[in-house]
């Protein structure tokens, strides 16, 4: 056989698995109680509708809903978003501001596709989310990471303004931002609205796009919510994901990025050359339960069962892991996800091993680092376990944790 290697793309080369699908591996044995995976819970899935959904879409629909699309999107589809983003977010957008992806991780890679020549500079969290990190690599992104303020309010907006002054003295060629604004992954922080408002001043200022990832802002369980930085934007400079993964099913592989119309027209030719159009059927399905009002039905139950899961796993923190002031997590007020840190000595990665051993598991912080040196922290998902499998698996946690503190 050939050499493969000498064969491959840069592009290729450059490619590196996910952490997590890899680690997801390990965890899907039935005895492990996994924290790991971003998980939709299963019983949130709303079958019964779905079954009558697929027919009806099949009976009134069926020769276009199985037929190729516009790469734009499945007509009614699109029509649906324009509203939801109406109602919900309180944003006025037309069919050229909109473009519909097989999920919004194929927005994060046609993003990459027309922004980011090899060596360029992007700007991201420290931590923030794997795919994206995943996404940019693979075309040679230049990783900046700028760390998250101590007060759970996301990015260091002074640190953030430092680097983009030294990026623009040094002539860098940086061309965005990437932010995920509500209930972060993995933090599961939220911004705050004067911090968006800076970031879109900042964008103005030093002439950067702002990737708004948005895929879990839905998911509020309590507090205020911010506007979505698209909203606050007059500049043309922001462009927002979306998708429909953790709000109804992943299986539907839908999402959809917002923009200016520029922008979409481009992506839209991107996205031609990748597969053609997002499947017209889930597309189809999904037009009809929004249309009957399902969408938001289904979003409540899941904030009633994800709130509660995410109260029980912070009582179990409180309850069972040590009292001490190099023990900390966030408290989100949404979303899936959060962010425990450990003493600085302690190395997730490997503990993961030990961790296995006691039938539970997590995703190890390093993974959401540009820089891969986040060692003493953990991504812990409590959407997807069952309530008692929280309770339990914390527990497994706190003892595994306490074997390893040295002092």
């Amino acid at each position: 056989m050939i050499d493969l290697l000498k064969n491959y793309s840069i592009n290729a080369r450059r490619m590196k698995k996910s952490a997590i699908r890899e680690l997801l591996k390990l965890t899907n044995r039935p005895e492990i109680i996994s924290f790991a995976g971003g998980l939709p819970a299963p019983e949130a899935f709303p079958i019964d509708e779905m079954i009558d959904l697929v027919e009806g879409v099949l009976k009134n629909y069926g020769k276009k809903a199985l037929q190729y699309g516009p790469t734009e999107g499945y007509p009614k589809f699109v029509e649906q978003l324009i509203k939801w983003e109406k109602e919900q977010n309180g944003i006025d957008i037309k069919p050229e501001n909109l473009l519909i992806t097989t999920a919004s991780q194929q927005a994060l890679d046609l993003v990459a596709k027309i922004l980011i020549d090899p060596s360029d500079p992007v700007i991201v969290e420290r931590p923030t989310y794997l795919g994206g990190l995943q996404a940019f690599n693979q075309y040679g992104a230049k990783f900046i990471g700028v760390p998250m303020d101590d007060n759970e309010t996301g990015i260091n907006m002074g640190k953030l303004e430092q680097t983009l002054q030294k990026l623009k003295t040094d002539d860098e060629h940086y061309k965005f931002v990437y932010i995920v604004p509500d209930f972060q992954n993995p933090t599961g922080i939220t911004i705050p609205q004067e911090k968006r408002k800076r970031l879109i001043e900042l964008s103005e200022e030093f002439q950067f796009l702002l990737i708004e990832d948005s895929p879990y802002r839905e998911l509020r369980f309590e507090g205020k919510e911010p506007e979505m930085m698209y909203k606050m934007d007059n500049t043309g400079n922001v462009i927002t994901l979306h998708t429909l993964s953790k709000t109804f099913a992943p299986g539907l592989r839908l999402g959809w990025i917002v923009a200016h119309e520029d922008i979409i027209d481009k992506l839209n030719t991107a996205k031609q050359a990748t597969d053609l159009c997002t499947p017209s059927f889930t597309q189809a399905i999904a037009a009809e339960f929004m249309a009957r009002g399902l969408l938001l039905e289904n979003i409540k139950k899941v904030k009633d069962l994800y709130k509660k899961k995410k109260d029980i796993m912070l009582d179990s923190f409180k309850k069972y892991l040590p009292e001490r002031k190099d023990i900390t997590w966030t408290r989100p007020e949404g979303g899936l996800f959060l962010w425990l840190t450990l003493p600085g000595y302690m190395n997730t990665s490997t503990l993961f091993e030990q961790a296995l051993e006691e039938k539970v598991a997590y995703i190890v912080g390093e993974a959401f680092d540009c820089y891969g040196v986040m060692k003493n922290a953990m991504r812990m998902n409590f959407s997807y376990p069952s309530e008692e499998e929280i309770v339990e698996g914390v527990k497994r946690l706190a003892n595994l944790i306490k074997k390893n503190i040295k002092d």
